[in-house]
C-alpha cells in the first residue's frame, strides 16, 4: 500500500465509503478570502504527483488541477470573503468552509480527513498535523484551494494593479506592506490583521488632525 493513502485505508478498513479530503489556502495573507477545498478519490485512485501544494511549482498545480476534477468521484470549492474571515477569525472561518464543503459536496462523505483542523462532532474524521503531505486526499484538496484562490488574487492584480497580489497573493511581503502603507486600504484587505489595523489607525489619526 501507498504509504500517502495510508490514512484513507484506515477509514476504508472501519468500513467508510466516501471519505473527503479537506485543507485550506489563504490563512496567512492579509488579504484576499480565504478558500477550502474538498475531495472525494474512487478507493484505488492514486497518482504519485499529487503532494501538498506548497511543495509545486504553479504549473504543476495548474496541470494537477485539471487531473483532480477529472478523477475525482466529488469536489467542492468553499470561497470565505474578507469580511466573514474578519467576523470569524481565520481559524473559524477555516472550519466553516471545511463544514460547508462538507455540506455542499455532491457525494455525502461518511469520513474526513483534514490538515491539522478538528471538526467537532459533525463527522467522524482524523485531523492531521501537515496531512496535505501525507494523504493523497488532502492534497488534492490543497491544490483545488491554493489554485482557486491564486486565480482570484490574480483577478484582484488587475483591480488594484499598484498592490502587486499576482506576485504575492496577499501575503505580507515587504512589497505589499510598503503598498499598503503608499496607497492605503482596500476593500479586500482583512480588517482583523495587524498590519491592516495599523494602516487603518493611521489614516483614522490623520483624519483627526
Amino acid at each position: 500500500m501507498c504509504e500517502r493513502l495510508k490514512y484513507e485505508q484506515m477509514a476504508y478498513d472501519l468500513g467508510k465509503h466516501y471519505i473527503v479530503g479537506l485543507d485550506e489556502a489563504g490563512r496567512g495573507p492579509m488579504a484576499g478570502p480565504l478558500v477550502v477545498g474538498a475531495v472525494i478519490f474512487p478507493r484505488d485512485y492514486y497518482d504519485e504527483r499529487i503532494n501538498d501544494s506548497k511543495k509545486l511549482t504553479e504549473k504543476k498545480r495548474e496541470e494537477l488541477y485539471r487531473i483532480i476534477i477529472e478523477n475525482a468521484l466529488a469536489y467542492q470549492i468553499e470561497i470565505i470573503d474578507v469580511e466573514d474571515v474578519d467576523r470569524l477569525n481565520v481559524y473559524q472561518a477555516s472550519k466553516k468552509g471545511m463544514l460547508d464543503a462538507i455540506e455542499h459536496i455532491s457525494i455525502r462523505p461518511d469520513y474526513a480527513l483534514t490538515d491539522a483542523m478538528p471538526l467537532g462532532d459533525s463527522i467522524e474524521h482524523q485531523s492531521i498535523i501537515k496531512g496535505d503531505g501525507l494523504s493523497l486526499s488532502i492534497g488534492a484538496a490543497s491544490i483545488l484551494a491554493k489554485v482557486t484562490r491564486d486565480r482570484i488574487m490574480q483577478d484582484y492584480a488587475k483591480i488594484y494593479p499598484e498592490y502587486g497580489f499576482d506576485k504575492h497573493k496577499g501575503y505580507p511581503t515587504k512589497q505589499h506592506k510598503e503598498a499598503l502603507k503608499k496607497y492605503g486600504v482596500t476593500p479586500i484587505h482583512r480588517r482583523s490583521f495587524q498590519p491592516v489595523i495599523e494602516m487603518l489607525n493611521q489614516q483614522l489619526s490623520l483624519f483627526d488632525e
